[in-house]
């Protein structure tokens, strides 16, 4: 029998390795940036074409290589960090394994030109999947250049399974924020089409932070400083009344190393317990150092999972740190007795003077069972025409019944869902359900349980309906059904609030605008990340156009959506969520009706757009049974 056990080629085990470092441009941009660091270069210049599908070109003024060195670092497990293994516990610089360079060249079309510092002439490098085209001498200036050109050409599954361009953009600028909140020192410039999205000068942590997620976090970042035997703690919290309620701006960094560590994010939550609603996430930028040997980074391709021999010792004392920096800074909601703007109380009087009682003028002969009596109650003995002033001051101010028109009920503020015969009304800022000039189906009545549950009669029993979730079903057909008619209607904004986002969620609602647009949103961009809102659906013109679209945003951070019908699904989805009736709100028998003859006349009137079950009906025969001994 023949052998079957071979050597794999070392193109195939650099494709291999590849599909491990490199997942996708950003993880290119990664490990060239680090590469960069590493060379020592102050100034690091990143472009990017088509969210790194065409191009990614990193430069960096570093130390450079030699003609040797350029060739030798694309062979794999070559490195310069490491000797022996025991320098595995002693690592300082970013990149160490040697097969980012390798990973890249097997999967991409490279580029390299790098000179030394100190010699005239550098050298050129083209590699192309992992074969060596061309290798020359070239005038460059000092530092290294990499270009890498067709991401994945020769690896047509993994190109296909790429993302849009939006949701891989904003991967690279999550890396590009992680790599900049590490290294403040440096100054990093980021170009996407030739069009900057970040050009940040070396600075402090502060005004770093400030530059990469917008002039409003400043006054929300409160310092945290702590030193101890196992850790030194640094950097940044977030006050709590500027939690967000997705994440986004929550950072660990390890001896200048980003990590990603969910147990010390639990130690952070720890420490704003009862202080945050149970949704809402607080901004943190946490730096640790700690001695390099009691730390594992080698244990991911990424290096970004970390393991520490102290992890409970160091959770706590990270807990300890925020809830005293909390502490310290008043950060804990307080009641305000600040007594500018209040009433003015006169002083009491000089001692022996006693203030008189008022007099009350009373009728001492009112009998209440007397007609003429309960007729003239409200009758004033000194101003007999103060009766009638109020009675002409409230005139036409009386409720109107539900069948008349939109514009007489409510102040015209009645909006039509585009369902015939029904009306929309708002009552305590909250969405009310469209009320059916129609009688219930089947019904007279309904029963509102706890403020969260209907309850009516039905043939075989007793139905229970979510009221939450059934309007959810509601507005979500709604919105898909004006995506398809083009007929949504806009509430312009008297003063159009500013929505200012970092670049990663402005690319987001870049890729968002047209579809949001189609249901009623008027946005408009600025500079500087910054959008105004002009409009907003007229069925949600009750609700903050802000925190709306903020909402949208966040729920697409982590959502990829390419297929533009998924989009609107998901928009539908996002927007029915966050506009549909709490629970804990008291309905009235004719919103009720409204609700249920709407929920029925769905296509899907059993199960929310999340699948949950919004209708079930107690059998009669299990009501019974309940009263049997």
């Amino acid at each position: 029998m023949s052998d079957v056990i071979h050597l794999l080629p070392d193109s195939v085990a650099n494709q291999i390795a590849a599909g491990e470092v490199i997942q996708r441009p950003a993880s290119v941009i990664k490990e060239l940036v680090e590469n960069a660091i590493d060379a020592g270069g102050d100034t690091i210049i990143v472009h990017v074409k088509d969210a790194g599908r065409t191009l990614i070109q990193v430069i960096d003024n570093g130390k450079g290589m030699s003609p040797t060195d350029a060739r030798m670092s694309f062979e794999r497990h070559a490195t310069s960090k490491i000797k022996e293994a025991s320098d595995l516990f002693s690592i300082r610089t970013m990149g160490f394994r040697g097969e980012a360079l390798a990973s890249i060249a097997s999967v991409a079309d490279v580029e390299l030109r790098t000179r030394q510092r100190g010699e005239e002439l550098g050298s050129y490098l083209h590699i192309l999947g992992s074969v060596l085209q061309k290798q020359q001498t070239d005038h460059c200036p000092e530092g290294s250049n990499f270009a890498v050109k067709n991401l994945f050409f020769n690896v047509p599954a993994r190109r296909k399974f790429l993302k849009s361009n939006s949701y891989e953009l904003k991967n690279i600028i999550t890396e590009v924020q992680r790599i900049a909140l590490a290294n403040p020192e440096l100054a990093f410039s980021f170009f996407h089409n030739q069009a900057p999205v970040y050009e940040l000068p070396a600075e402090s942590l502060r005004k770093r932070v400030v530059g990469l997620f917008g002039k409003a976090i400043n006054q929300s970042l409160t310092p945290v400083e702590a030193e101890t035997t196992l850790v030194k703690l640094s950097g940044f919290i977030g006050q709590p009344k500027f939690a967000k309620k997705s994440f986004g701006e929550q950072f660990f960094f390890v001896n200048g190393r980003f990590m990603k560590h969910p147990f010390f994010h639990r130690a952070v939550m720890h420490a704003y317990e009862r202080i945050l609603p149970p949704d809402a996430v607080p901004s943190y930028f946490l730096y640790l150092e700690v001695d390099p040997a009691t730390i594992d980074i080698n244990i991911h391709p990424t290096k970004t999972e970390i393991k520490f021999e102290d992890e409970q010792a160091i959770w706590h004392i990270l807990s300890a740190c925020i809830r005293e920096a909390i502490g310290k800074y008043n950060l804990m909601p307080t009641i305000d007795f600040d007594q500018r703007g209040s009433i003015e109380i006169p002083m009491p009087p000089g001692r022996g003077s006693m203030p008189s009682a008022p007099e009350v003028e009373i009728n001492r002969h009112y009998n209440p069972f007397q007609q003429d009596n309960y007729a003239n109650r409200n009758d004033f003995s000194k101003n007999s025409n103060q009766s009638a002033y109020w009675e002409k001051l409230y005139q036409g101010t009386e409720r109107k019944p539900t069948g008349e028109t939109e514009g007489q009920r409510d102040g015209g503020m009645g909006i039509d869902f585009g369902f015939p015969h029904q009306k929309e009304e708002f009552i305590n800022g909250q969405t009310r359900f469209p009320i059916s000039e129609e009688t219930p189906h089947q019904t007279s009545s309904f029963l509102q349980l706890k403020n969260r549950y209907l309850l009516t009669p039905v043939k075989s029993g007793l139905m229970v309906i979510d009221q939450r979730e059934a309007h959810s079903r509601i507005l979500y057909e709604n919105f898909m059904q004006n995506f398809s008619s083009h007929l949504a209607t806009s509430q312009r904004q008297l003063f159009p609030p500013v929505l200012e986002l970092n670049a990663a969620d402005a690319e987001i609602l870049n890729a968002l605008r047209e579809e949001l647009h189609q249901l009623g949103f008027e946005i408009r961009p600025e500079a500087d990340h910054h959008f105004y809102i002009d409009g907003t659906p007229g069925a949600l013109s009750h609700l903050d156009a802000k925190e709306l679209v903020e909402t949208v945003v966040a729920s697409f951070m982590d959502r990829p959506v390419d297929l533009m019908e998924e989009i609107k699904s998901q928009l539908a989805l996002v927007l029915a969520q966050s506009s549909a009736v709490n629970y804990g709100i008291t309905l009235k028998q004719e919103e009720m009706s409204g609700l249920f003859n709407q929920l029925f006349s769905c296509q899907s009137p059993g199960y929310s757009p999340t699948g949950k079950k919004i209708v079930t009906i107690i059998p009669i025969a299990e009501i019974e049974n309940l009263f049997k001994d």
